[in-house]
């Protein structure tokens, strides 16, 4: 019998769009069977900052129950998926941060043969969603791991529109993800769950 997926979600969220997304890909692959964690990316902006921002401050304060991410988040899980906001096209100082302790891990080749996928969050319509995640992909194709974009392999990909990974137009806060961002990012929690499924009943049959 095999044994239940494991996903982890690991994202960065200021104001949060980003957070949003991410509890709907965690319903996705929560639908797909998996078992999920989901973990926000330590902060690094001073108080003065977060607390000069109103929907910044209220968003910390939300989700100041949410477990931060470790190394050993991912060493748990089958499959990670992350979440960013665009800063300048690539992927913010929060969730590089946190990647770039993952040195240890990487040197043993534990991070290798996991699924990897990824959402993302900018402020208007062409501020660099595809590129903040094929940025993020780097890091993965370092890690040894197996990307699973969502594509367009399902309706709500032609209505939302960015094969890379599931994504969202902020207008720089202004917007909360809308039905058509929350679908898509669900079903990219499910595809990446259940590829994961597929990865995982492969490898127990070798």
């Amino acid at each position: 019998m095999t044994e239940q997926v494991k996903v982890a979600i690991i994202y960065y969220s200021a104001t949060g769009g980003v957070y949003k997304l991410a509890q709907a890909v965690q319903e996705g692959a929560e639908k797909a069977g998996a078992e999920v964690r989901l973990r926000k990316v330590q902060e690094l902006a001073p108080k003065e900052a977060i607390e000069s921002n109103e929907g910044w401050a209220a968003h910390a304060l939300e989700t100041q129950d949410v477990a931060e991410a470790t190394a050993e988040d991912i060493l748990w899980a089958d499959a990670v998926i992350f979440g960013t906001p665009t800063r300048y096209g690539n992927v913010t100082a929060q969730l590089k941060q946190f990647l770039d302790t993952l040195g240890p891990q990487w040197a043993q080749g534990q991070l290798a043969d996991k699924v990897y996928s990824g959402f993302v969050s900018a402020g208007t319509a062409h501020g660099g969603q595809e590129s903040t995640l094929l940025a993020l992909y780097n890091s993965m194709y370092h890690f040894g791991g197996f990307i699973v974009p969502p594509g367009y392999t399902d309706g709500i990909k032609f209505a939302e529109g960015n094969p890379y990974g599931a994504s969202h137009v902020s207008a720089n806060g202004a917007n909360p993800p809308n039905d058509t961002d929350l679908a898509s990012a669900s079903y990219s929690g499910r595809r990446v769950a259940e590829v994961a499924a597929q990865f995982k009943r492969g490898a127990e049959q070798n």
